[in-house]
């Protein structure tokens, strides 16, 4: 088992403890959003629809995203691309 710091360890190579909860419980609301959004995407504005995606890629890795992610994936989206955003029970590491 190797540990990361406190809160995180990764045995077998998936990560555990509360840091990695905290890091899916992000991943899984923010796949939850981008599903929201692209049920909703229909009814958007483009900069509506940017906006969101902004938000759910912010609350996901908790910085500024590029802007190239944001147009990339709301651009999928706009083109009817089902954007496909799993949150396992587990988080592997490398």
């Amino acid at each position: 088992m190797t540990f990361i710091e406190p809160g995180l360890s990764v045995p077998n190579g998936f990560a555990e403890g509360p840091l990695a909860d905290a890091a899916l419980s992000r991943a899984a609301r923010a796949g939850q959003r981008l599903a929201e959004l692209q049920e909703q995407a229909c009814t958007m504005t483009d900069g509506q629809l940017r906006d969101g995606v902004y938000r759910a890629l912010r609350r996901f890795t908790q910085e500024q995203p590029l802007t190239c992610q944001v147009d990339s994936i709301t651009a999928l989206i706009r083109r009817g691309v089902r954007i496909d955003w799993p949150a396992s029970g587990r988080l592997p590491c490398a």
